[in-house]
């Protein structure tokens, strides 16, 4: 099994999740996140004249699967929530080992 770690932008959050379900993805994580990445913040304007933002808001959005599903949800992923400009976001991919339904105790493929 695979876990895909995706930080994205907040506004593409439901696309990327309506991407996910009708590709039949249904479970995944989203959290509220800051972040900065080769960009290091962005300046903005204001009445006062520029300040500068050092962490961007984000969104991470964290999915299980199997290793045989990881390409097309990181396919579904990059489709949706790209906008070709700098502050897209990134995906990591790690390996899991096994994972546990706390409610029954399954474990394995049939606990995500």
């Amino acid at each position: 099994m695979k876990k895909i770690e995706a930080i994205i932008r907040p506004e593409k959050l439901n696309l990327v999740r309506d991407a996910l379900d009708k590709k039949g993805f249904n479970g995944m994580t989203a959290s509220e996140v800051k972040g900065r990445g080769r960009q290091k913040g962005i300046t903005l304007q204001w009445r006062a004249g520029d300040y500068r933002v050092e962490f961007i808001p984000k969104v991470k959005l964290e999915v299980v699967v199997d290793d045989a599903d990881a390409d097309a949800v990181v396919d579904a992923i990059c489709e949706t929530a790209q906008t070709g400009e700098a502050g897209d976001g990134k995906i990591f991919i790690y390996p899991v080992d096994d994972v546990v339904r706390v409610r029954t105790k399954e474990r394995g493929h049939t606990a995500v």
